[in-house]
């Protein structure tokens, strides 16, 4: 399999002339490639529909690529299809046509109309003004979700086999104030969260590391709450399988204008911090005795 095989609308890719690091970051909501017909579709106008990209995230992972990993950043934007969902979790008050038994209908993000296609964007207002057809939902993610875990999972496999395991690092962003987490775990409380599903989804030196990392650039962490990690996580963080994955969100107040999605000085210095956050995870490998004991990832 070449990736040239795959749609070359769906992903950008860019990648070092040879990888040189067990790593593949992955940036699946900084898309923005609007189309005019789904533009036509929705109720909102563009500034409005561009509240749940993560902005320019991919350029502030765009070092790692110097550092001899991949990075894969999906065109499409995140309010059009969600690649970070399960491929059919989708809210069945949104169609006008049953929708088949596989779709998962309940789930928390279903219920914050966040689904793999979302309902409303990140405050809460309808995105469409009537019902789509599930054979919509299914175009969708033929043509743009399956490619997209295709050519990441390709990477991830290919990484796998050259290196002996896999470390996937999910990049995205989070608004400072989404209005709907408690204050107590709100993402304004934090300028990193962390996200490895509570322990399970990779060795525990990994995220100990950027942790650790982060906090001496002076950054406020936190592991896992609000967010701990959506279905890119859960689904390629298989630590006894040698494939390790954690999320990291950053919170976009450190670097760009929330109101006019302008970057913020703050984009420069995010970037020389992910620079040693790369360098500092590079040099990290699962211990011996996490491996002997099936990389138990327990805290």
């Amino acid at each position: 399999m070449t990736l040239c095989a795959f749609l070359p609308q769906v992903v950008d890719i860019r990648a070092p002339a040879e990888q040189k690091v067990p790593f593949v970051f992955a940036s699946p909501h900084s898309g923005s490639d609007y189309s005019p017909d789904f533009l036509r579709a929705s109720v909102l106008d563009l500034v409005s529909l561009r509240q749940s990209e993560d902005f320019y995230v991919d350029q502030i992972f765009t070092s790692v690529v110097d550092f001899g990993a991949p990075l894969i950043r999906a065109l499409f934007p995140r309010v059009f299809l969600d690649p970070n969902r399960e491929p059919y979790e989708l809210d069945p008050t949104m169609f006008e046509d049953d929708l088949p038994s596989y779709v998962k209908t309940r789930s928390p993000r279903l219920a914050a109309g966040l689904g793999t296609i979302a309902k409303v964007v990140s405050q809460g207002v309808p995105i469409y003004a009537g019902k789509l057809r599930f054979a919509e939902a299914k175009q969708r993610i033929c043509t743009f979700y399956r490619p997209y875990h295709r050519i990441l999972r390709y990477l991830v496999e290919t990484t796998r086999q050259r290196f002996g395991y896999c470390v996937v690092v999910d990049c995205h962003s989070m608004p400072s104030s989404d209005g709907i987490t408690s204050d107590k775990w709100s993402s304004q409380n934090a300028d990193f969260v962390l996200g490895d599903r509570f322990g399970t989804s990779c060795a525990r030196t990994f995220i100990t590391t950027a942790e650790l990392t982060l906090k001496a650039h002076g950054y406020h962490v936190r592991r896992n709450k609000p967010y701990a990690g959506g279905y890119t996580t859960h689904h390629y963080g298989q630590p006894t399988q040698r494939l390790h994955a954690f999320q990291i969100e950053i919170n976009r107040r450190l670097y760009v204008d929330e109101k006019t999605y302008a970057p913020l000085p703050g984009l420069q210095t995010l970037q020389k911090t992910v620079t040693a956050l790369v360098a500092a995870l590079i040099m990290v490998t699962p211990h011996r005795e996490q491996r002997e004991r099936h990389y138990d990832c327990s805290y």
